[in-house]
């Protein structure tokens, strides 16, 4: 076998991996905006649905690293190729994550189902679904990102961040400003706590994703860096 068709052969491999990877992505976004609908009409059948599409994401995650291992012992790969293994094994465990976020929100609807909270009570189930629609955003050009391997679209990521914690903020001073206003809101405005801190998370998530590209194209770890550095850093 010639070292053309070797490394065709590697090539392919990454391609297959890299279209599993952004399949998973997929579903997961899938996941957080069939949560969150389920969150806003009180839909106990969308949760469930959620949560029967958790299985399928933990077994992707488990089978493409299984893959990643396999690709790594036979080939042995160096350089940029490897970033990108290393890279794609974070990126699933990540998308994993969001998956756990989404199925946190199924069932925290299921909860508030099931103990007869009344859809009448003031809660800001709107301020929670704008919040859950940047981070889906985020996590949608985190993907394309990644697809791409577009150092511009990670930087936007990157600076998104800001502005999905500064909602969350936000919806933790108005939830607390509920149940101050009525007690009977206490109880579901806790739960809802959780899913603001879940969609948080996803946006949490979607930054990682956006950083792990550029490490893959540059190189460097951008972790823990803030949207300024970043873009020096990569300059």
């Amino acid at each position: 076998m010639t070292d053309k068709h070797m490394s065709s052969q590697f090539d392919s491999e990454l391609g297959s991996i890299s279209t599993r990877v952004l399949e998973m992505g997929g579903l997961v976004e899938s996941q957080v905006a069939q949560a969150v609908a389920a969150l806003t009409s009180f839909n106990g059948e969308e949760a469930t649905r959620v949560l029967t599409q958790e299985t399928l994401v933990n077994q992707m995650e488990v089978n493409i690293d299984a893959d990643l291992s396999t690709i790594i012992a036979r080939r042995q790969p160096t350089a940029r190729d490897l970033r990108l293994l290393i890279a794609i094994s974070k990126t699933i465990g990540n998308l994993e994550r969001v998956g756990d976020e989404a199925a946190r929100v199924a069932r925290t609807v299921q909860r508030l189902i099931n103990t007869g909270v009344s859809t009448r009570l003031r809660l800001p189930v709107g301020d929670l679904q704008f919040a859950a629609e940047l981070a889906t955003a985020s996590l949608r050009r985190a993907l394309d990102a990644f697809a791409r391997l577009d150092t511009q679209t990670a930087i936007e990521v990157i600076r998104a961040d800001n502005e999905i914690d500064s909602e969350f903020d936000g919806l933790m001073r108005k939830l607390i400003t509920y149940m101050m206003e009525d007690p009977r809101t206490i109880s579901a405005s806790i739960d809802l706590v959780f899913v603001a801190k879940a969609i948080e998370r996803v946006g949490d998530h979607a930054k990682n994703l956006a950083e792990q590209v550029i490490y893959i194209v540059k190189g460097t770890d951008v972790r823990h860096n803030t949207p300024e550095a970043v873009e020096s850093i990569i300059k």
